[in-house]
């Protein structure tokens, strides 16, 4: 296992920042693919097993709504879809969108730009996703 921080963008709609989150990889990975990989399993898992953890009456506390109201939207995190997630379907997904350019990958500041380029992960490393956004418009 290998402690590493991920950077994300905020949720708070108000506050267009990144944040740094602990992450704990299940094994050290040896190329990006595996790093991918990684991650995808580890969000498909989280995303799984909280969706049979719904509480029978779902309640929000002050905390909580002041909390969801930094993000512009309070709810009680239901999900209304019930099929889990596929884990192969994810990592494919995750693959191809890698491929096609849809995002980036940057280690400690430098970009891994192939999917089987060799990495050397330590303790505390900084990786973070750069997802890029198409937008639409007139041509100049």
């Amino acid at each position: 296992m290998l402690n590493v921080f991920i950077t994300v963008k905020s949720l708070g709609k108000r506050k267009n920042h990144l944040d740094r989150l602990a992450w704990l990889l299940s094994e050290v990975p040896l190329t990006l693919k595996a790093l991918i990989i990684d991650m995808v399993t580890t969000n498909v898992r989280q995303l799984n097993e909280r969706k049979t953890e719904t509480p029978l009456v779902p309640f929000l506390t002050q905390g909580d709504i002041e909390q969801l109201g930094q993000s512009g939207k309070i709810g009680f995190g239901a999900l209304y879809n019930e099929k889990k997630a596929d884990e192969k379907e994810a990592i494919s997904t995750a693959i191809l969108a890698f491929e096609d350019g849809l995002y980036r990958v940057f280690i400690n500041g430098n970009e891994i730009e192939q999917l089987d380029d060799a990495l050397t992960l330590h303790e505390g490393d900084e990786i973070a996703f750069v997802r890029f956004t198409m937008l639409a418009g007139s041509t100049w």
